[in-house]
């Protein structure tokens, strides 16, 4: 083959040369350089986020089993059937055990925060106590408290060895207690993470602020009021809004201990059941929507809040 022109290798060569990096200026250079980085994230949100989410709404607004190949169009029928029918807002009220588990969670891990800041004896020991937890797979902490919490387990050993054993009960059989069974078990499993993020706010207040706090004859307790909680509001309020969608659309713990039986059923767990047990995907899609909305609103309502407390 015989070689090109020269004046064709000239072109060629050109052109590799008009698209060099080094020719684009900084803008130019900053903008590829975001699209690039951006682009696989973003195609990996599309697809495992937004993408399941459209699919949900057309799912919701037609009856289909999840097998079958056709779906049947029924327009509002999924979400009339849900607002019309208590039992599928009735298993809210259990959410309400996990909402006061919540204040009790971030009251706790703000407080090993704050003891855990200063010079503490073991506090390094102590953090990765309170931290470790969360570091659990869920499915595990799952297990390890169906054995704390059955008939002449851990709980009732202990409360035999401490002299309580007559306050021994049926802890997951009690429909009484078993959501207070669930609550106090999902506190032990996400204060870690509440308790790590306030730690890292108190951590970052200026320590000279302390100095004159003492110079002036400030207590642990003034400390705590008018510089720790003050300085670290905003990573209140954002933990706050987490664990209260959290409280709302909690499913991890109840399906694994009890599976919803006794009463301790979540709005969760009854759309993954009204899915997958009764083969009603687009009523389960309704459903789904419906949470979604709700946290929404309350995330809405609980930043709106906030911003009326500042003004």
């Amino acid at each position: 083959m015989g070689s090109l022109p020269e004046n064709e290798l000239k072109s060629s060569h050109s052109k590799r040369k008009r698209f060099s990096l080094r020719n684009l200026n900084y803008k130019q250079q900053r903008i590829l350089i975001i699209v690039s980085f951006s682009a696989i994230p973003l195609l990996l949100l599309l697809t495992f986020s937004y993408l399941p989410l459209m699919n949900m709404v057309y799912y919701s607004f037609h009856k289909w089993n999840g097998i079958s190949p056709t779906m049947t169009f029924v327009g509002l029928e999924n979400y009339t059937q849900i607002f019309t029918r208590p039992e599928y807002f009735a298993v809210f009220t259990v959410s309400l055990y996990y909402f006061f588990a919540t204040f009790i969670q971030m009251g706790l891990a703000l407080y090993f925060a704050t003891i855990l800041t200063f010079n503490v004896r073991f506090k390094n020991f102590f953090k990765g106590v309170l931290f470790f937890p969360y570091l659990l797979n869920g499915v595990a902490i799952g297990f390890i408290f169906l054995f704390f919490f059955r008939p002449d387990g851990t709980l009732d050993a202990i409360l035999g060895l401490v002299g309580l054993g007559e306050y021994a009960q049926l802890w997951l059989g009690n429909p009484d207690l078993i959501n207070i069974s669930l609550a106090g078990t999902s506190v032990w499993r996400y204060m870690g993470f509440n308790f790590i993020i306030f730690l890292g706010a108190i951590q970052s207040i200026s320590g000279d602020i302390y100095e004159a706090a003492d110079i002036d004859g400030a207590n642990s307790w003034h400390k705590f009021r008018y510089i720790i909680l003050p300085s670290i509001r905003r990573i209140v309020e954002l933990n706050l809004i987490l664990a209260v969608s959290g409280a709302i659309s909690v499913f991890e713990i109840p399906y694994i201990m009890t599976g919803g039986a006794n009463g301790s059923a979540t709005f969760v767990i009854q759309t993954v059941d009204t899915a997958f047990k009764f083969n009603k995907v687009g009523l389960a899609s309704a459903m789904g929507i419906v949470l979604l909305i709700i946290v929404i609103f309350i995330t809405l309502l609980q930043r709106f809040l906030f911003k009326e407390k500042e003004a």
